[in-house]
């Protein structure tokens, strides 16, 4: 199968419907009915169930779908930085990396990459390590930026010189707020909301001095989304600090942890890694900022 199968296929996953797929492709419908079959034939498996209008994706469907669209995005990925010319000064540069204050450093070196050169453009992943890590060795995004501990060997890497400090989101009227920070023995016992990749980190993990015990009885991918259960009472929140609104005209406050708990972070890239002429810019004027913010 060729790209323009694949990005027909993904127009039908997406509209599940022969006809206004073929609307939007500008097409016509007996043509991308017969580009799905041909499809089908050549996997050998049915890529959609057939119900009235409705076609919806089988389970090789899905598996597609997931990688079609990982091939499309590298493609055109690819493509618009073969296609500029080579003395234009812009392009894409994307950057992977899960919920941290330290992201501002990041956006200082955009926005004064931008300043000098417009037409340079920024995409965002947000993900966890895994996420991350899957996406920058695929090479659907230039950098990712993620927190220790981390296996680096795979990467390139600079080490940004900040640190994430870990700590408690809860209801400001909760009885655990009126302590200036919290030890394990406080924590004991009590309902606890947690990113599903944060208890895997060792130096967490040991912090609590394992997590068998914790009363877990929520998880999060998105924090602002735990803040949420946290207002409604379900529990409290395992949280770096500033991700969200704690100052004290909300229902939420941050307590750190006792004895402090902190994580390094790193900007990390492909070994070898043939960089755009706007991700090479990125790189150089992030080295400029560090070396600054070093001084």
């Amino acid at each position: 199968m060729d790209i323009l199968q694949m990005k027909y296929f993904l127009a039908v996953a997406r509209e599940e419907n022969i006809s206004k797929a073929a609307e939007y492709l500008y097409i016509t419908q007996p043509s991308l009915t017969r580009q799905i079959q041909n499809m089908e034939k050549e996997i050998g498996r049915p890529l959609f169930e057939r119900g009235g209008r409705k076609m919806t994706l089988t389970e090789t469907g899905m598996m597609l779908k997931k990688r079609a669209e990982e091939i499309v995005s590298l493609y055109e990925k690819t493509e618009a930085e073969l296609m500029r010319p080579p003395a234009d000064v812009s392009g894409d540069v994307s950057i992977g990396g899960g919920e941290t204050y330290t992201m501002k450093l990041i956006a200082d070196t955009a926005k004064s990459l931008q300043d000098e050169y417009p037409n340079i453009r920024f995409h965002l992943f947000s993900g966890d390590i895994a996420d991350v890590c899957e996406r920058l060795d695929k090479g659907l995004i230039d950098f990712g930026v993620v927190i220790d501990p981390a296996d680096l060997t795979k990467y390139e890497h600079l080490r940004l010189p900040v640190t994430d400090r870990w700590g408690i989101v809860m209801r400001r009227d909760h009885p655990l707020a009126a302590k200036p920070s919290l030890t394990p023995a406080d924590l004991k016992g009590v309902p606890f909301i947690v990113s599903r990749h944060a208890l895997s980190r060792g130096h967490v993990a040991e912090w609590f001095g394992g997590t068998e015990e914790l009363n877990i009885v929520a998880t999060f991918n998105l924090l602002y989304n735990a803040a949420l259960m946290a207002k409604a009472g379900m529990g409290v929140v395992l949280s770096i600090d500033k991700l969200c609104n704690t100052a004290e005209e909300s229902e939420l406050c941050f307590r750190p942890l006792s004895p402090p708990l902190e994580s390094r972070l790193n900007v990390i890239w492909k070994k070898y890694q043939v960089f755009s002429s706007a991700a090479q810019l990125f790189l150089r004027r992030l080295r400029e900022h560090l070396d600054a913010f070093g001084r």
